[in-house]
């Protein structure tokens, strides 16, 4: 009984102890337990000390009853020896056991005060910690609200369960109560009597044999007491260490859970505090705009950066001088995520999007820094789009297709010319990021031929920088076997010093791999023949394209939160989401630009005085004019001699007027009005005809014709002004420029329309008049008549010669013959100016019994002709008698401007064809005068305009210059100013970075 209650009482402290203690409790394993329950058949047994393990929360509470000492109660020894009052020894026997139960029940009273007060006295020691509160984190406070301690407890054994597995104590305290019993049935007077009276050998040995099996009984006590606490100590030990194991792993979860809550809460606080900082800078340039106070604001590090890569962007590297500057360069296979990556670190939506279909067509350099406002803009442009606008959102990726499908050229799908792109917002971390094609593994319908090797060539001229940043994006939907931009990738960084690698779309790849460890192995590396310095998984949304990016980033946090890649382990916090990517990327960029820019400011030092050298070798007299400075002194030269125009005189402008005009109609006013006025048989019919044929062509043909040759003769002024050498002064170097600038100009210009219907009037007018004023216009009328007919007479002959070939003399002297045709047009000739020496007064036109007999004659002589033959060369041998006519006629009426003032009265001489010419003549003088004047008082106006428009549009057309101003001198000018740029930019830019330091 006294065992039984001792242990009773022990174990209501140790239940209340357990009830009341705080911190994590711990699951109990109910199997394995020690083995002397099989033997011991009791509930509760004094020397069973179950050994609680130390809790490894981070408020773990200590009493000083862990370090109480469990008392082993022990049976006193029997003595055995001779008794004088043997009657009495067994019931004092049975008293002392009894008293023993009273002396325990004592000590375990006394023990528990002295417990209590031990425990008050060091509970009275410890210091009030509630004013260092602050000290302990905050999470410890809330650690209810992450871990379930009801859910716990729920799981741990209860009292009940443990006490099963405790030894049987109760059957123990019944064997002690049935001794008890055997010592106490019988009153002492019969045991007196029995042991007076009765004494004998039986009852000796009867007695002693119960004596032993009380010593039997004792010993397997301390026998159980001894194994019971064996096995208390194996379980102690197995169970401290299985719940320790237990306790770390429940330790790290919980650990990773506070982790990536504390991130997410100071990453809340600090988008809180950049949008107080984003107002309050709004404040300040609005304060700013008012005038209250002005300041200017400086080029920030990352604009800096950007300006110098924009320059080598456009540089030649003629002479060995490669750009190695750094920038993050963004590959992967197409659709693999490489834009929305992009546009996550850029906080914006900027870039086109399609399902499937190839956006991505030329290189797009992004600029990232940090502003007030998240804005983009181009750096050919001065347009900000605000990127919290839908609006702007959707008219800058318009621009950005735009700008794509400009750059690519005709008959190809992708091209390797940069769009550069500045993205300003608060937030953004500072680089330069150039989003490459997506490389593709088949040539679709729609794309050249080339398009496949086009990307990989591109992507190579952007990855074999030794100082770029490779940031590739690789999808982890889709199997890592199809991946193509792995191989590459690890062919221009196999050591993968300058590699991060990105697994993109984790959400997908959680559901869809059957295996979670191939998500870690990706992310290890340990799929891919490449290496790289760090890897990254992300979230770039759910696949909608209308998501915003706060919508995508809220995604992305709650999906690693409760993510069982982050949990188990197999990814690190700092290895999740795209703001920890940026930073990473960040550092990366920056550490690997302080590293390289100073060398490379150095190459760009030796080029400069490579090509300063060259420069004083080869041109030493020389300004060093680059292609847009030689361009503005070009265009200064063109425009002084469109004003030179203006210099010409009135007379030179007149005389090449008439001139050229004359040469324009001369041959319809010969043919077609003088040789049919001239076949009439008196004067009245003659200028009948001539007033008939003047007006027709006055009004259909003449006023045109005008306009025509005015523009033509504007154009040869013009064009002689431009390439006529002007001595040691003239620099060929601009002779593609001025005439490209001639042909467009002269392209672009139109005659005013109104100046044929001004001058038709003028003509007609002109024509009209017939009045002869004095003998000296009468001569000059006859000098242009014949000089006209003389160069129609001269055009006659050679057409003729030309006709019959060569005559005997230069047969003789030049060796030359005629051919079959040539005689016979010779030998047709021969017999029709027999028959105009038979009539000299023959009309212009043969009638066809006349052509049958000149062709009988000839077949008569055996040549065969046909009528046709006949036709033209009577046309050519009458045309040249009838000119010879003319110029007798001519010399005659040198005389007859005395019968010309009497109307030809009384007078056989009739000159009415001299007078037709004075009337050319003067329409053709008025013509010319009044063009003139059209000439000098508008056209050379609108001339001049239209080369300055001209010289603008090519001045802001780089690819024209390029094409006209060339030359190893313009190349060379253009190579010291683009590396004197270079090198002062990346001065100033070193220096500010030596600043920030």
């Amino acid at each position: 009984m006294w065992r039984a209650r001792q242990a009773a009482v022990a174990c209501e402290v140790c239940q209340s102890l357990v009830k009341h203690s705080s911190g994590i409790q711990r699951n109990l394993p109910l199997q394995k337990l020690h083995l002397v329950s099989r033997s011991i058949y009791h509930s509760h047994h004094p020397a069973l000390k179950l050994q609680r393990p130390q809790l490894r929360t981070s408020c773990q509470q200590f009493s000083s009853l862990t370090n109480l000492p469990l008392h082993k109660l022990k049976l006193s020894p029997i003595k055995y020896g001779y008794q004088p009052r043997r009657n009495f020894w067994p019931a004092r026997l049975a008293a002392r056991l009894l008293k023993l139960r009273y002396i325990i029940l004592g000590s375990a009273v006394g023990g528990g005060y002295t417990a209590k007060k031990t425990f008050d006295e060091w509970k009275d020691m410890i210091p009030d910690l509630s004013d260092y509160k602050w000290i302990v984190p905050d999470f410890i406070w809330e650690i209810d609200e992450y871990i379930d301690l009801e859910k716990i407890r729920k799981t741990l054994p209860s009292s009940e369960d443990l006490a099963k597995l405790a030894p049987d104590l109760d059957k123990i305290a019944e064997s002690l109560n049935l001794l008890k019993d055997f010592f106490t049935a019988g009153s002492p007077g019969e045991t007196a009597f029995r042991a007076t009276d009765h004494g004998s050998e039986s009852d000796k040995h009867y007695k002693k044999g119960l004596l032993g099996e009380l010593i039997l009984l004792q010993q397997q006590i301390q026998e159980h007491e001894e194994e019971a606490r064996r096995a208390a100590g194996q379980y102690s030990t197995s169970y401290a260490q299985q719940k320790r194991k237990v306790s770390d792993k429940e330790k790290i979860d919980q650990l990773q859970e506070e982790l990536l809550h504390t991130q997410l809460k100071y990453q809340r606080i600090l988008e809180r505090l950049e949008k107080e900082n984003k107002e309050l800078r709004k404040l300040v340039l609005q304060k700013d705009d008012k005038g209250i106070h002005h300041r200017k604001l400086k080029k920030s590090l990352i604009d800096m950066y950007s300006e110098v890569l924009d320059v080598l962007s456009d540089y030649d590297a003629s002479y060995n001088t490669q750009d190695h500057l750094p920038r993050v360069v963004v590959v992967g296979d197409q659709s693999a995520g490489k834009t929305s990556v992009l546009e996550m670190i850029a906080q914006a939506r900027i870039f086109p999007r399609g399902s499937g279909e190839m956006m991505t067509r030329s290189p797009v350099k992004v600029t990232l820094s940090e502003g007030p406002h998240h804005v983009a803009l181009f750096k050919d442009s001065s347009r900000e789009f605000d990127l919290t606008k839908e609006e702007d959102l959707a008219a800058l990726r318009h621009e950005i297709e735009l700008r794509m499908r400009k750059n690519v050229k005709e008959g190809c799908t992708v091209s390797p010319e940069t769009i550069s792109l500045n993205v300003k917002g608060p937030g953004l971390q500072r680089m330069v990021l150039v989003d490459l094609p997506g490389v593709i593994n088949t040539v679709t319908s729609g794309m050249a031929p080339d398009t496949k090797e086009m990307i990989f060539s591109i992507s190579k001229a952007y990855m074999q920088n030794p100082n770029a940043i490779i940031l590739c994006i690789q999808d982890g939907s889709v199997d890592a076997e199809r991946s193509i931009v792995t191989d590459l990738v690890s062919q221009m960084d196999p050591h993968g010093r300058r590699t991060i690698f990105v697994l993109t779309k984790v959400d997908l790849a959680e559901k869809n791999v059957a295996s979670p460890s191939r998500i870690q192995q990706i992310i290890e590396g340990k799929l891919f023949p490449m290496k790289a310095l760090g890897y990254f998984a992300v979230v770039t949304g759910k696949g909608n394209s209308a998501e915003s990016i706060e919508a995508i980033r809220e995604y992305e946090e709650e999906f690693f939160q409760n993510s069982k890649l982050l949990k188990t382990s197999m990814l690190k916090a700092h290895q999740v989401t795209t703001r920890n990517l940026s930073l990473a990327v960040s550092d990366c960029f920056w550490k690997m630009v302080r590293e390289s820019v100073e060398q490379q400011a150095d190459s760009f030092k030796a080029t400069r005085f490579n090509l300063e050298t060259e420069w004083k070798n080869n041109y030493p007299r020389l300004r060093e004019l680059d292609r847009n400075e030689l361009f503005e002194k070009a265009k200064n030269e063109i425009l002084d001699e469109v004003i030179s125009l203006s210099q010409v005189t009135p007379k030179h402008w007149e005389e090449i007027l008439q001139q050229s005009l004359w040469e324009r109609v001369s041959t319809h006013v010969i043919e077609n009005i003088y040789l049919p006025a001239a076949q009439t048989m008196n004067s009245g019919t003659f200028n009948t005809t001539v007033d008939i044929k003047l007006k027709q062509w006055t009004d259909k043909q003449l006023p045109n014709k005008a306009v025509e040759v005015a523009w033509e003769t504007l154009q040869e002024e013009f064009s002689r002004f431009m390439t006529e050498p002007k001595g040691k002064e003239h620099d060929d170097i601009f002779d593609k420029l001025k005439e490209a600038v001639k042909e467009e100009s002269v392209k672009r210009h139109k005659w005013n329309d109104f100046a044929e219907d001004s001058l038709r009037v003028i003509q007609h007018n002109a024509l009209e008049d017939r009045s002869i004023s004095d003998k000296q216009q009468w001569d000059a009328a006859i000098y242009f008549m014949e000089e006209a007919l003389q160069a129609r007479l001269k055009d006659t002959e050679n057409a003729i010669e030309n006709m019959i070939g060569p005559d005997w003399k230069k047969r003789w002297l030049y060796w030359k013959n005629r051919t079959q045709e040539q005689s016979v047009h010779n030998e047709t000739k021969n017999e029709l100016e027999k028959m105009l020496k038979c009539n000299e007064e023959h009309p212009a036109y043969l009638a066809s019994d006349e052509i049958t007999t000149v062709r009988k004659n000839l077949e008569s002589r055996g040549v065969e002709v046909d009528p046709s033959l006949i036709k033209d060369t009577w046309h050519q041998v009458y045309r040249r008698h009838f000119l010879k006519t003319a110029l007798n006629h001519c010399n005659l009426c040198r005389r007859g401007f005395y019968y010309y003032q009497r109307h030809f009265i009384d007078s056989e001489l009739e000159c009415n064809d001299v007078v037709l010419f004075w009337r050319i003549q003067r329409m053709l003088a008025i013509t010319a005068n009044t063009l003139r004047q059209q000439l000098t008082n508008t056209e050379v106006r609108r001339l001049e305009k239209n080369v300055k428009e001209v010289l603008e549009d090519f001045a802001e057309d780089g690819e024209k210059k390029i094409k006209l101003l060339t030359g190893k001198r313009v190349q060379l000018a253009e190579d010291l100013k683009k590396v004197r740029e270079i090198q002062e930019k990346l001065d100033a830019f070193i220096e500010a970075l030596h600043q920030e330091k």
